[in-house]
């Protein structure tokens, strides 16, 4: 009789310099143009605005994500997962963080930009409540491809996370694969 593995929860936390290795191995895997090392430190170490997380199977980087919180607005710079572990919903549970994060320091907006020709991130944000409402022509350096503006005016989650434990995950997580 074969036993069925269950795989390891996974958690969000804060980004830190420790995870980046992990971050630009997922950020190659799922950009044309990755940022680089330097880039995400610079996020990590000097900018004021930034807050970026990240999601870990035991200490394993397998999703991250970030945003810029500017007066009552909050900036969604990037959402990745790594390839193996797409379509478990970890996407959805990272921008939900972002979202609850953001409304918990004062935004009350959210926006971004996605590329036309990523139908499955457009599909995510719609579900989110983001709509589309403008395009930035030729905004991606690397192809010229135009960036869908998207923005959520009433940025209320629908069920804010209680306050964590210190060093708890902020929102409770279920083992990936099981939905609920």
């Amino acid at each position: 009789m074969a036993v069925k593995r269950v795989p390891e929860p996974v958690h969000l936390a804060d980004m830190e310099l420790r995870h980046i290795h992990g971050v630009l191995e997922i950020e190659r895997q799922s950009f044309p143009t990755p940022w680089s090392e330097r880039a995400f430190v610079s996020e990590l170490t000097q900018n004021a605005y930034a807050h970026y997380i990240v999601a870990l199977r035991s200490s394993q980087v397998v999703g991250y994500a970030g945003m810029w919180l500017i007066l009552d607005e909050a900036h969604i710079t990037n959402i990745a997962v790594h390839p193996d572990e797409r379509r478990h919903g970890l996407g959805h549970d990272l921008l939900t963080e972002l979202e609850v994060r953001a409304y918990n320091l004062g935004c009350l907006r959210m926006t971004l930009e996605v590329r036309p020709s990523n139908p499955v991130a457009q599909r995510l944000y719609r579900r989110h409540g983001f709509e589309p409402r403008g395009l930035r022509p030729g905004y991606y350096s690397d192809t010229h491809e135009d960036a869908i503006i998207m923005w959520k005016d009433e940025l209320v989650p629908a069920s804010p996370a209680p306050d964590p434990a210190p060093g708890a995950p902020s929102l409770p997580r279920r083992p990936l694969g099981e939905r609920g």
